[in-house]
């Protein structure tokens, strides 16, 4: 599903599955932050394409709710330590 965000005062275009979507927007809602801003700080880290570095962003802020909701020693922890690339220490979704 593609959609418009501005950043930085630039329209782009985002290509992202609807569940992906869904993910976003809700983290936007829970930090309170405009979408765009979001994907913003996102496009700010990256490394790769826009899409492809949401992807991941939000796979790293699951796994560290799974961690925080589970304690240390859980499988997200195990997991996120076998991560590489990108945000891979930007657990915590900031």
């Amino acid at each position: 599903m593609k959609r418009s965000v501005t950043i930085a005062g630039h329209r782009t275009s985002l290509s992202l599955e609807p569940e992906f979507w869904t993910l976003l927007q809700a983290a936007a809602e829970e930090d309170g932050t405009p979408l765009s801003q979001l994907v913003a700080r996102i496009d700010e880290a990256r490394t790769t394409n826009l899409s492809s570095a949401i992807r991941v962003w939000l796979l790293n802020r699951l796994l560290a709710k799974l961690d925080a909701a589970s304690g240390a020693g859980g499988i997200a922890e195990g997991l996120s330590g076998k991560l590489s690339g990108e945000f891979s220490g930007e657990l915590s979704g900031d």
